[in-house]
């Protein structure tokens, strides 16, 4: 028994880890049939390079841009399933690797992708043309979080919706939750996710500084990776004007890809109230 404080140490030693999960496999990369798109290259503030995907609205003028903040594990080369198909309705669709994901250079960090964030959000305004008023943020799990941070260094410039889908509120707590679902690290979950994670870029402490424009929060009730709690957590921090769906499923960040047909009709819906012609 003596040795478990050792061991829950070492486990959340390691926790950062459930956070930032990058890889360097190419998955996939898209086809013509997925729409018009090329590889972008771009710097974050401290010269790391980092490497995007621009799909080109298919109608023009554009009826905006939408930026993509991905979740936390692989890289973009399967997130960018979640919002390619945009391009076709009509948007520029801009998705991106953080730092030590995929073809971006560097050393995955926290910080760092918060930077990398900042960055994207300036090359998107530069690449939207006359779209660079107009323009979506859309952040998936880790990716919301990053997405608040990264709006709150940048200012939102021209950012006229946000959309969360299956973001936590807090890195500490929802690092607590992984640590009370293990029994040997169970008994240590208070007192080391308080001692050693940080929760300076929590997105409870940013929603309510984000420029007031319009917000989709979107959870499922089951959802096995980020409790429905946290996310709920979340939209009730948030200043109005404010929109929730409620998922009746088990999914994690499941509504725009296996629940395409269900969700994309209404998100689209709503992208046309927020940018209205």
């Amino acid at each position: 028994m003596r040795y478990l404080p050792l061991l829950a140490l070492a486990f959340l030693t390691g926790c950062t880890n459930i956070f930032l999960q990058p890889d360097h496999v190419h998955r996939y990369l898209p086809t013509r049939e997925e729409g018009n798109w090329q590889e972008v290259r771009f710097k974050s503030a401290d010269g790391t390079n980092l490497l995007g995907i621009w799909f080109s609205a298919r109608k023009t003028p554009s009826k905006g841009a939408i930026v993509h903040f991905h979740g936390n594990g692989e890289n973009m080369t399967s997130h960018y399933l979640f919002v390619y198909w945009l391009a076709a309705k009509g948007y520029d669709v801009f998705t991106f690797d953080y730092r030590g994901y995929g073809g971006s250079e560097g050393k995955k960090s926290l910080s760092g992708s918060v930077e990398d964030g900042v960055a994207a959000l300036r090359l998107a305004r530069g690449r939207a043309g006359g779209a660079s008023e107009r323009l979506i943020v859309l952040g998936q799990s880790l990716g919301g979080a990053l997405a608040l941070a990264a709006l709150d260094r940048d200012g939102g410039e021209g950012v006229r919706g946000v959309i969360l889908d299956s973001t936590f509120a807090s890195y500490r707590e929802t690092a607590r939750l992984k640590l009370g679902s293990v029994w040997l690290t169970w008994p240590f979950q208070y007192p080391l996710s308080a001692l050693l994670i940080s929760d300076r870029w929590a997105p409870k402490r940013l929603i309510s500084r984000r420029k007031p424009v319009p917000l989709l929060a979107l959870h499922a009730v089951g959802d096995p990776v980020v409790p429905y709690a946290q996310g709920r957590k979340l939209f009730d921090l948030a200043p109005e004007p404010k929109e929730f769906w409620k998922l009746d499923s088990q999914g994690h960040t499941e509504a725009l890809y296996s629940r395409a047909s269900q969700y994309r009709p209404p998100l689209l819906a709503w992208l046309d109230r927020v940018l209205p012609n």
